[in-house]
């Protein structure tokens, strides 16, 4: 048995490819990522496409995935049909059955033909226009803000940054963890947290977000506070599994 939709701008050209996706995936050798889920680009119909399929559940999983909850892929699809404007485009997700449960699940969006994530302005003192990257990606974050959207993995690798014309494009990745609520001040100091900034890279994050929403002074020291924690809490779990910290 399988489940999926599809964004019906694209079902006349992917609604095979969506059915066939194991196939599809299966035969290509182009993974850009994999942990516990892999994602491949593939290209279909001369078009490239992102394809992420999540690893099998456990069991309990299964049947929580089955009849209580949305597959991490459907929320996916659901969640970037939702937030369009902050993500590449949806084209669908597939979930295939076995024994009455869910097995695999794949979802699927247009390739986003980026320059560089976020990490590399963080890591890199040097990098081409760092400051007006970082003044860039304040306000690409207050639209999000705004707009009551919340990552709950707003971290380096989910951050995508094109180029174009002396202007930054942002688009976020890895969806399927969202919360949709009217922020407050401290929610919104606190989404900045999993970056692993330096206070000098929050500082100047803080002073052009609060150029363009009106909060108060303790902003940006809520900002590196709720950073600082952030950090101090991984480095303690690091520092008990006996792995080298980095502050």
């Amino acid at each position: 048995m399988i489940k999926y939709e599809i964004n019906p701008k694209y079902a006349h050209e992917f609604t095979d490819f969506l059915k066939n996706i194991k196939e599809h995936f299966t035969k290509n050798n182009n993974t850009i990522h994999k942990a516990r889920n892999e994602i491949k680009v593939l290209e279909h119909e001369q078009q490239k496409v992102v394809v992420k399929a999540f690893k099998v559940p456990h069991l309990l999983n299964r049947v929580a995935y089955s009849f209580f909850r949305k597959s991490k892929a459907k929320k996916s699809y659901e969640y970037s049909v939702k937030i369009s404007a902050f993500v590449p485009k949806p084209i669908g997700y597939i979930e295939f059955y076995k024994g009455g449960l869910l097995h695999q699940s794949y979802f699927v969006s247009e390739h986003f033909d980026y320059d560089f994530t976020i990490r590399e302005p963080l890591l890199d003192k040097n990098f081409p226009k760092r400051e007006a990257i970082f003044r860039a990606f304040a306000r690409f974050t207050l639209e999000l803000h705004n707009a009551q959207i919340f990552h709950n993995d707003y971290s380096p690798g989910n951050i995508l940054i094109k180029e174009e014309d002396e202007a930054f494009i942002f688009k976020i990745v890895d969806i399927n963890r969202m919360s949709f609520f009217e922020l407050d001040e401290k929610a919104r100091a606190k989404n900045f947290s999993k970056l692993w900034a330096s206070d000098e890279v929050l500082s100047i994050v803080a002073d052009e977000y609060q150029k363009h929403y009106s909060c108060s002074e303790a902003f940006k020291e809520t900002m590196l506070t709720l950073n600082q924690k952030h950090k101090n809490k991984k480095n303690f779990k690091k520092r008990l599994k006996g792995v080298p910290v980095v502050d």
